[in-house]
């Protein structure tokens, strides 16, 4: 109820008026926090010599930013321009073949980042993998699957298979886990679909072609073998679709842009490098703190959109169909739309959470569901006492948001939000989502920061700050919430613009049927009944 009851318009500019005034001044905040602390010994270490005609230092504790946008910027650009050109002489020449050309290019570009003893080891997983995955039993795949992951988090068997890997530099180590990872995972994905094949099973090397497809080698995201394999990789149909193209331009330059964007305001606010010093954290204001924590995650968000955009901008040129970017933090207020990496969560969510918890209407399922999600999910991030805390309350969040949802269905409350108004009922959930938000908030300062951070937030939010700063952040996410589901009503009646069939008209009368009569079709129509019909 309420999906789409629409408030008054000025209502909704009051809400856009305090949410921008709230920003703006937590950005002031913020921002004077890093001019006035500049030359503070924590800030010496990873606030470094930014552009030079800026004349002020930049943000540099983020290593996977740094490493993509600046450190190894002209070594992936090198990598992936040299796969666009392979793959479009390849389209043009022998497009039968792509798929091909797409793996022997990966493996030498693997070789020659890594080393043969990588390929090898690589190689070594992938066959197998796919041994077992000619048995066809799922819960043997599984369990081969996350054996073989652990092998990559735990000790000693790290340091074994790191061994392969011959030289150093400063990139190694990054690529060594991010392409063992996703291999692993790829594989998985690739023997679940061959467990799922009636006649016959895939061949090894449809498995390889899969998985040293170089966009998504070292870096992902995944995208399930089902997808790649059956409706992109072996189309011989290269068509596209009308203004395909300039779609993927005009995500080329926003990512761009977003890029620029991202470094002008690492010169200024230094969001990543605050949060690691608790002692300046606890001079700063409540409002400072709030909105250091969420541009914290916006960060992160922001983060995973640009680097998975870049990749999907070089896979969409080769006709490939890859995982959407992850949803903005901003529009998330409920637990089950939670994912930084839509391609994980596509995963997780097709063979794991749906495959258990069916229609998610059973408590039982969906607790059992979510347990086995969590579990790989803390197992694909490394096992820690963070990554533990951090699963067991998302698990929660997902399974209370269940019970709650369960528990307002049932008598008086369906009773009363059918009698009050829609635009009432959007008002009152979203006051409930609103805690929900800042759930979902401290959840994930707490694996992106740092427990310490998250208990920090916490207290300065609810018991140091009450009641000022908790009903002022709270009414001002409360307004987030309204704009966020004002943003969904007008996509739902896009999409959907008449979700109610109209009424089948009332059959022509008889001579025989007693309606038919001057009388009773002259009888008045009571409008309220008519309004409830």
């Amino acid at each position: 109820m309420g999906v789409k009851a629409a408030l008054p318009r000025y209502e909704l500019y009051f809400y856009n008026v305090v949410l921008c005034m709230a920003m703006l001044w937590a950005a002031r905040w913020i921002s004077d926090v890093s001019n006035s602390n500049s030359n503070r010994k924590t800030f010496k270490t990873s606030v470094q010599t930014g552009w030079y005609y800026s004349g002020r230092k930049m943000d540099a504790a983020d290593v996977e930013w740094m490493m993509w946008f600046s450190t190894f910027r002209e070594h992936i650009i090198f990598a992936l321009s040299g796969h666009v050109i392979f793959a479009k002489i390849c389209t043009l020449l022998a497009p039968q073949y792509r798929s091909l050309v797409f793996m022997v290019y990966g493996m030498l570009a693997v070789f020659t980042s890594m080393g043969w003893a990588y390929v090898t080891l690589i190689l070594s997983h992938c066959v197998l993998l796919y041994s077992i995955s000619l048995v066809k039993l799922r819960w043997l795949c599984f369990a081969a699957g996350l054996t073989t992951l652990a092998t990559f988090k735990m000790e000693p068997f790290i340091s074994w298979q790191a061994g392969f890997v011959i030289g150093s530099f400063e990139l190694r180590p990054l690529l060594f886990y991010g392409g063992c990872g996703f291999t692993i995972m790829r594989c998985l994905s690739f023997a679940l679909e061959n467990c799922e094949r009636k006649d016959g099973n895939y061949s090894i090397l449809e498995l390889l072609k899969y998985n040293f497809y170089l966009p998504f080698f070292y870096f992902g995201p995944i995208m399930t073998f089902d997808k790649f394999y059956i409706q992109q990789a072996n189309n011989p149909t290269l068509t596209r679709k009308d203004g395909e193209m300039w779609n993927i331009s005009i995500q080329a330059l926003l990512n761009l842009g977003v890029i620029i964007i991202v470094a002008v305001i690492l010169h200024f606010m230094y969001i990543l490098t605050i949060p690691s010093d608790m002692k300046l954290l606890k001079h700063i204001s409540d409002w400072a703190l709030v909105g250091l924590a969420y541009l914290n995650l916006v960060y992160d968000w922001v983060k995973a959109a640009v680097m998975f955009g870049v990749i999907n901008t070089v896979s969409r040129l080769d006709h490939l169909d890859p995982p959407k970017p992850p949803k903005c933090i901003t529009m998330l207020y409920v637990f089950s739309e939670t994912h930084f990496d839509r391609g994980i969560n596509d995963f997780l969510c097709n063979y794991v959470y749906n495959y258990l918890g069916g229609k998610h209407d059973n408590v039982l399922d969906e607790l059992i569901a979510s347990l086995c999600t969590f579990g790989i999910t803390a197992l694909w991030l490394g096992p820690s006492w963070v990554v533990f805390i951090w699963a067991f309350l998302n698990c929660f969040g997902l399974n209370f948001e269940l019970w709650t949802a369960k528990f307002f269905t049932m008598e008086p409350f369906i009773s009363i939000e059918m009698a009050i108004s829609e635009s009432m009922s959007r008002r009152i959930r979203a006051v409930f989502n609103t805690f929900n938000f800042w759930t979902i908030v401290l959840y994930n300062v707490l694996a992106l920061n740092s427990l310490e951070f998250a208990k920090l937030v916490a207290m300065r939010l609810f018991l140091k700050g009450f009641p000022l700063t908790t009903i002022m952040v709270m009414f001002v996410t409360y307004c987030l919430i309204q704009l966020i589901k004002e943003r969904e009503r007008r996509q739902a009646l896009i999409d959907d613009p008449d979700p109610i069939p109209p009424p089948a008209p009332a059959p022509a009368p008889t001579p025989t049927d007693p309606s038919s009569t001057r009388t009773d079709a002259a009888q008045p129509v009571d409008p309220n009944k008519q309004k409830a019909e």
